[in-house]
């Protein structure tokens, strides 16, 4: 017996090591509009945001045509200009194969955009693992817990069922919202300290330990 059927994993900073690139591509992005610089502390904050919710929590007060031409830019520099791409973290794809293999259902809930996605999925060859995934160019992006309830309802399955698996703050806040457990990963762009602050049911400091960190849990009654 398994503690969950379903894991739903966040993409940049869980199992992409993708923030240097995205802080990268957001400091240009900003950089090309004449926008006032961020730090990369800063934009790192915001990973995990829909991209235009990001942008206003890095710009508050700032008028919507401007974020969206911010946003624009960056959307440029991820899927046309840049091109050094980002690596899977060690062990992710191993992991992930090991977890299909033990029957879990897997699914995506990420704060990337639907092309984003599909583009790193073809990239790293996992789409054939994720047959349910949502981003946030089409629901809330979080906290809120749409992703969430859309993949539930794809799989028929209830919060009780899920577990949500990821490297922020709004991972894990996402997941509360919706009376969902959920394991943080130390690894990705918020600090250990920070994510226990929401409550997960547990973490872990490498990708290669959620099997084992699920082997060592009790089935819920």
């Amino acid at each position: 017996m398994k503690p969950y059927s379903i894991l739903i994993f966040d993409w940049d900073g869980t199992l992409m090591d993708s923030a240097a690139h995205i802080t990268h591509c957001m400091r240009n992005a900003i950089a090309l509009t004449g926008a006032e610089p961020r730090t990369d502390e800063e934009i790192r904050h915001v990973i995990g945001l829909g991209l235009e919710e990001a942008i206003q929590y890095l710009y508050p007060g700032k008028a919507s045509s401007r974020i969206r031409e911010i946003a624009d830019e960056y959307r440029q520099e991820f899927l046309v200009r840049s091109k050094h791409g980002s690596e899977l973290f060690g062990g992710a794809r191993e992991t992930l194969h090991a977890l299909a293999q033990q029957d879990y259902l897997l699914a995506i809930a990420t704060g990337k955009s639907r092309r984003g996605l599909d583009k790193v999925l073809e990239e790293t060859g996992l789409a054939t693992l994720f047959p349910i995934t949502r981003c946030a160019d089409e629901t809330c992006s979080k906290p809120h817990p749409q992703m969430l309830e859309e993949i539930l309802t794809d799989y028929d399955a209830t919060p009780h069922d899920a577990l949500m698996i990821g490297d922020s703050e709004y991972d894990l806040l996402m997941a509360r919202n919706i009376g969902m457990d959920s394991l943080a990963v130390s690894y990705g762009v918020h600090g250990l300290e920070r994510l226990l602050q929401h409550e997960p049911r547990g973490h872990v400091d490498n990708v290669a330990r959620i099997p084992g960190w699920l082997a060592e849990q009790k089935v819920k009654k």
